[in-house]
C-alpha cells in the first residue's frame, strides 16, 4: 500500500481532476450523438453479456489515468536534477529518493504500453492515434527547455481527452468535442501560467523557459487572463452548437466565475494564493462544469 501511495504522490493523482469531467462529457456526447452502437474487439467477444457503453467507459477510463500517469512521471523523470535544486521540489518523490528514476520510469513504459493496449480494445482509429497521444504528452516535459510555449503544449495533452473520448464512441470527428478541446487547450495553458509564476526566478538561473520566466509576471497575468478568455469562447460556442439543456448555461457561469476568481486573487506580486487558485478553482470549475454539462445532455 505504501508503495502505490507513492507512486499516486509522484503522478499527483488527484490532479486527474481536472481533464477527466472534459473525458465525460465528450464521452456522453458520443453516446448521444452515435449513430450506432460501439464495435471493438472486446465489445464483440463479450456479446451482449456488457452494454458497449460500460465497454467504452471502463476503457476511457483506463486510458484517461495511464496516459496521466505515464506523461506526469515522465516529467518527474526527465526532471528529477532540477527538482533537486528547487527547494519547491525537492520533497518530490525521486529527489527524496523514495523511488528510484529507473522505476520511475519502468513505471511510465507500463503506462503507456496498458494504453496502447486499451485503445486496440476500443477502435481502431484510437489505436492508429496511440502513438500520437503520447509523443504528444511526453514531449511536454522536453518543452519547457526550449520554449515558452511549454504551457500550451501541457494544454495540447489534456485537450486529447474530450476528443478522445468522442473518438472512442464515434469513431469520427467532430466539430463540438474539438470545441471542448480547443476550451481545455487554453484553460489550462492559463492557470499553468498562474503556477509557474512561483519558479520564475529558478526558472530564469537554470535558464529553464516559461511565460513568466520570459515575459514577468505582471505580463503572464495579463496573458493568462487572454487564455482564459478564449477558453470561455471556445465552451461558448459550444453551448450555442450543442444539444444541450439550460442546465448547461449554470455550469458555463460557474466556470467562467472561477476563472474571475482566481485572477481575482493572484497578484504579480502577492503569489500566497496560487495553490488555491491551481487546485481548488479549476477543481470546482471542471467538476461542476463536467457534472451540468452532462446533465443537459441527459436531460435533453
Amino acid at each position: 500500500m505504501t508503495a502505490i501511495k507513492n507512486y499516486l504522490s509522484l503522478v499527483k493523482f488527484s490532479h486527474t481532476i481536472f481533464a477527466l469531467p472534459f473525458a465525460m462529457i465528450g464521452l456522453v456526447l458520443g453516446f448521444k450523438q452515435a449513430t450506432v452502437l460501439p464495435s471493438g474487439w472486446l465489445q464483440e467477444r463479450l456479446g451482449s453479456s456488457v452494454h458497449p457503453y460500460i465497454i467504452s467507459f471502463v476503457l476511457v477510463l483506463i486510458c484517461m489515468v495511464t496516459a496521466r500517469s505515464a506523461a506526469m512521471a515522465f516529467n518527474r523523470y526527465l526532471d528529477r536534477q532540477f527538482d533537486a535544486k528547487n527547494p519547491r521540489t525537492a520533497i518530490r518523490e525521486i529527489p527524496k529518493g523514495i523511488i528510484s528514476p529507473n522505476s520511475a520510469l519502468r513505471f511510465v513504459i507500463f503506462n503507456c504500453a496498458l494504453f496502447v493496449l486499451a485503445t486496440w480494445f476500443i477502435n481502431p482509429i484510437c489505436f492508429y492515434l496511440a502513438p500520437i497521444a503520447l509523443f504528444v504528452i511526453l514531449f511536454y516535459s522536453y518543452t519547457k527547455r526550449f520554449t515558452m510555449l511549454c504551457h500550451l503544449v501541457l494544454g495540447l495533452g489534456l485537450s486529447l481527452a474530450p476528443i478522445g473520448a468522442y473518438l472512442a464512441v464515434t469513431g469520427v470527428f467532430a466539430v463540438l468535442p474539438i470545441l471542448f478541446s480547443l476550451a481545455v487547450i487554453f484553460w489550462v495553458s492559463g492557470f499553468d501560467i498562474i503556477y509557474a509564476m512561483q519558479d520564475v526566478e529558478f526558472d530564469q538561473s537554470q535558464k529553464l523557459y516559461s511565460i513568466p520566466s520570459v515575459l514577468g509576471k505582471k505580463r503572464a497575468l495579463w496573458v493568462s487572463n487572454l487564455l482564459h478568455q478564449l477558453s470561455i469562447g471556445c465552451i461558448l460556442a459550444a453551448g450555442f452548437n450543442g444539444p444541450f439543456h439550460w442546465v448547461y448555461w449554470i455550469g458555463f457561469i460557474v466556470f467562467c466565475g472561477m476563472l474571475v476568481y482566481q485572477h481575482s486573487i493572484v497578484k504579480p506580486d502577492d503569489l500566497s494564493k496560487v495553490n488555491i487558485a491551481f487546485m481548488t478553482a479549476n477543481g470546482i470549475a471542471s467538476v461542476v462544469f463536467g457534472v451540468l454539462v452532462i446533465m443537459s445532455l441527459l436531460l435533453k
